[in-house]
């Protein structure tokens, strides 16, 4: 048996498996992305077809995913810590959510979309407006502590110091 098969077949499931697609909405960041059944029946075949075999046990407080060539014994493996103090159904849902990403991330797998990505992006500010002036004045607000929160422009900045200005 030929060592180093391993990546040879992973090269072949690689070009073979492509983008995978989106199948479930995450209605917190309301977009959509690849639950770990659409990756699965996106991946398994193909890996079986390659001679590769995919587990995703739980030891040692940690979900993985690993990936194991059936002739040589040869595996490569993802895993991510898990947190066993958390409810039983809070665990459930962190260990599907550890499959999918420590599959995703093991074969670099492309999405349409994922959660986490647009997690990951910094969100626009809302906008700073003349409704809010009095709200903020009346809680001491400076203009700068405004603008940690909000997008400001140039002109509602300068009505906003009149606006304080004349209020004092």
């Amino acid at each position: 048996m030929e060592k180093g098969n391993i990546y040879k077949k992973l090269l072949e499931c690689k070009k073979q498996i492509g983008t995978v697609a989106k199948n479930a909405k995450n209605p917190h960041f309301k977009n959509t992305y690849a639950d770990i059944n659409a990756l699965i029946e996106a991946v398994e075949p193909i890996l079986l077809e390659n001679g590769l075999i995919m587990l995703q046990p739980v030891r040692d407080n940690r979900q993985f995913t690993e990936i194991h060539d059936a002739e040589t014994g040869e595996k490569v493996e993802s895993y991510l810590e898990i947190n066993p103090s958390l409810p039983s159904q809070a665990l459930g849902s962190q260990l599907t959510y550890f499959r999918r990403y420590t599959l995703s991330s093991l074969l670099s797998l492309m999405s349409d979309d994922d959660d986490g990505q647009h997690a990951s992006q910094p969100q626009p500010k809302p906008a700073f407006t003349s409704d809010m002036f009095t709200k903020a004045y009346e809680a001491g607000a400076s203009i700068d502590a405004i603008k940690t929160k909000y997008a400001v422009s140039a002109e509602m900045e300068k009505a906003y110091n009149l606006f304080v200005k004349g209020n004092k």
